[in-house]
């Protein structure tokens, strides 16, 4: 099964109110309205594009050590991917589905690693959960992901609706900006250039893994 249809499956169930969720209808409603509301704006066609200068980071893994993009790129292309954090369903559907692919990836001498706003105990949860063997980098305040062009700020109407459910955004990520990552994916070469990009204002959208493959392919390692 595909990501996307396991992706579509898990939502069926969740919109319908199925157990365990039980989700009144007000509730996809609201969440419906901003994701519609994040694509109207316009924010993702302003994002990091195929062509254009990766930015350069270094953030910490959940272990506390300092992971560089500079470092990464010097062993090969890179992937990376954004994420919302471990609350979400969504995303740990994806983190899974790129676990499988990791052999492949690693196959064309690229490294992986996936950026979330979440704190360091709740990238080590990532990673358990989801039997993850790529790094999870932690990005305060989202400014890793507003250099990409992908940090929005959640609707006031929105951040109600979180509270009302006890998603602590500030408590997850150790700051109360209320701000997220659009979940998005990059293939970069060693150049610093993107190869592939993706960035989707609905959360419930993600891409296949396979896709990837023929830009890490074109980003094969200038030393092979």
């Amino acid at each position: 099964m595909s990501l996307q249809a396991n992706l579509d499956a898990f939502k069926a169930d969740f919109e319908a109110g199925k157990p365990p969720y039980n989700v009144p209808r007000s509730v996809i409603d609201i969440m419906h309205r901003a994701t519609a509301e994040l694509r109207a704006s316009g924010l993702a066609a302003q994002a990091l594009r195929v062509g254009q200068v990766a930015p350069a980071f270094t953030l910490d893994d959940p272990n506390g050590v300092a992971v560089s993009s500079a470092s990464l790129l010097a062993e090969g292309p890179l992937v990376v991917s954004f994420y919302r954090g471990v609350w979400c369903p969504y995303c740990n559907m994806e983190l899974q589905a790129l676990q499988e692919a990791l052999p492949a990836i690693r196959a064309a001498g690229a490294r992986l690693v996936a950026i979330s706003p979440q704190n360091a105990a709740n990238s080590r949860k990532s990673v358990r959960q989801n039997a993850l063997d790529f790094p999870i980098l932690a990005d305060p305040g989202n400014a890793t992901a507003a250099a990409f062009g992908l940090r929005f700020a959640l609707p006031d109407y929105l951040v109600a609706l979180y509270q009302s459910l006890k998603n602590d955004l500030p408590g997850f990520n150790g700051d109360d900006s209320w701000t997220l990552p659009m979940p998005a994916r990059f293939v970069i070469g060693q150049d610093g250039v993107v190869r592939y990009a993706n960035v989707e204002p609905d959360y419930t959208q993600r891409p296949e893994p396979s896709e990837l493959l023929p830009a890490l392919r074109r980003a094969a390692p200038i030393h092979a």
